[in-house]
């Protein structure tokens, strides 16, 4: 940069060079910086592309947020357009605390975009409901509400704050609808964690529903990865069959797009179609990290686990596209290791991940993994003292999985001990704490009747009535040709 800078006048440095000027360091960017101030530059256009770098450059150091901040402040005349570009390249915390703050100043009007960027920062930053409500009332109150993309701005807020039904009512009360609209409201019903089988199914009656509308709307191939999303989910195979075809028939070959691709392989290997999705796979013709760990959780799904791991060396010797695996890649194969009994396997690829080879510092996921491949190849005591060295606090779920392992291969000492171990854990604070104490009692008492231990596993379970905490009652699905019933629904 500062070669540049020398080399070049003012008169000959154009203003497409500033503007695509890709600094490499933050020093380059406070070059840059100090460049405008010593010649008098104030095109908004170029001011916001350094607000762009000074954000870009902040992943490490948040410091430099507060800088992008500060310097928007010592603008001698700062826009709406330079408030805009901070509130859209800021962290979305930051940027609903700066909407905030120029609310409360009254000092420039905001246009529609100012509230996109806001409502978009309450979406990436759940739980914001309370923010992104009093967001949504402003844009009523100042007449940008009928902005087509403010209220595609909405629903995504609403679906990503656990609010389905408020998504749905602003989707509902729209007089036009775009493309980006219908796959919001689909991917907000298919990102919903409760009810899981109600929300697909509605993202599904919703997407047939686009398909015979008035308004002339047709899927985009973003739609489509929503669509297969939901059809993945509910696991019914001729419905992602139909949504395959209808993508072949009105949109593209599949293996011509790598997130369609990826789509595909996750819906057919979640709907037990195990060999359609190795087909797409080995049709396409780019592949991302996205699509590697698709296929490999699906032949982990299938206890496949070889072909899982030999997966990872085709990976490795394709990684001069870019491509390495990341964490969940490594979670996917794992998986597959436990499936497959992989024992020796699964501890060597645990030890790899973390060489130079991968850089891939374990979560704690990975070390749930171990305990589960340890846990069911009858390992107890190894487990045990895998979870006692851990770096890290190991949590309720790891001991939950060495209990469990503990009862299936009659370790009443070992499951005792960690069972009593897990009672202490519980806040029992919340519904979901409640639930999950249920669970680690009835899997003690188990463990104590597994052992015909019965005054032991009586004792546990008037424990559980004094507490007040009942179990969760389990149900089954049948599915027949149109519908699909739960057991405690008939």
């Amino acid at each position: 940069m500062s070669s540049l800078l020398h080399m070049r006048s003012l008169s000959r440095l154009s203003f497409d060079a500033l503007l695509n000027f890709k600094p490499n360091t933050i020093n380059e960017v406070k070059q840059l910086h100090a460049y405008f101030i010593t010649n008098s530059i104030t095109s908004p256009s170029l001011l916001a592309k350094l607000i762009h770098h000074y954000c870009a450059f902040s992943s490490p150091s948040p410091y430099y947020y507060a800088y992008a901040y500060t310097f928007f402040l010592h603008l001698p005349s700062p826009n709406i357009f330079l408030l805009n570009t901070l509130i859209k390249c800021l962290p979305p915390r930051s940027s609903i605390l700066v909407f905030a703050d120029w609310v409360s100043r009254q000092s420039l009007v905001f246009d529609d975009f100012t509230y996109i960027f806001a409502l978009g920062a309450c979406a990436r930053s759940p739980p914001s409901l309370w923010e992104g409500k009093q967001i949504h009332a402003r844009t009523l109150k100042q007449g940008v509400w009928s902005n087509v993309l403010v209220q595609t701005t909405a629903i995504h807020f609403y679906a990503n704050n656990k609010e389905a039904g408020l998504a749905r009512l602003v989707f509902d009360e729209m007089p036009d609808r775009s493309s980006v609209t219908w796959s919001a409201m689909i991917a907000g019903y298919c990102s919903q964690k409760g009810r899981v089988v109600n929300y697909t199914r509605d993202a599904l009656v919703l997407f047939r529903a686009m398909l015979v509308d008035d308004c002339g709307v047709k899927p985009s191939s973003t739609t489509m990865v929503c669509v297969l999303s939901a059809a993945s989910q509910l696991g019914v195979l001729e419905t992602g069959v139909c949504v395959h075809g209808y993508i072949e028939k009105t949109l593209l070959a599949p293996e011509s797009d790598v997130f369609l691709g990826t789509g595909l392989v996750d819906m057919y290997s979640k709907c037990g179609c195990l060999g359609s999705a190795l087909c797409i796979f080995g049709r396409m013709r780019e592949r991302n990290v996205l699509t590697w760990t698709a296929m490999t959780t699906g032949l982990a799904r299938h206890g496949r686990g070889k072909e899982a791991l030999e997966l990872l060396d085709e990976m490795v010797a394709a990684a001069a596209d870019g491509v390495k695996p990341n964490a969940v890649t490594f979670t996917g194969l794992f998986s597959a290791c436990c499936h497959a009994g992989l024992v020796k396997e699964g501890l060597q690829l645990f030890h790899t991940m973390q060489s130079s080879k991968f850089r891939v510092m374990p979560r704690m996921q990975h070390y749930g993994c171990i305990v589960d491949l340890l846990g069911r190849a009858g390992h107890l005591k190894e487990a045990y003292e895998f979870i006692k060295r851990m770096p890290v606090q190991p949590d309720s779920i790891l001991w939950r999985s060495l209990l469990s392992a503990c009862k299936v291969h009659g370790d009443v000492a070992m499951g005792e001990e960690v069972g009593k171990l897990l009672l202490q854990l519980q806040p029992q604070q919340s519904f979901a704490d409640f639930v999950a104490a249920g669970e680690d009692f009835i899997a003690l008492s188990n463990v104590y009747a597994s052992a015909e231990r019965w005054e032991d596993a009586e004792t546990v379970r008037e424990a559980m009535k004094m507490k007040g905490i009942e179990t969760k009652p389990g149900c089954s699905s049948v599915q027949t040709i149109g519908e699909s019933f739960s057991m405690n629904e008939l």
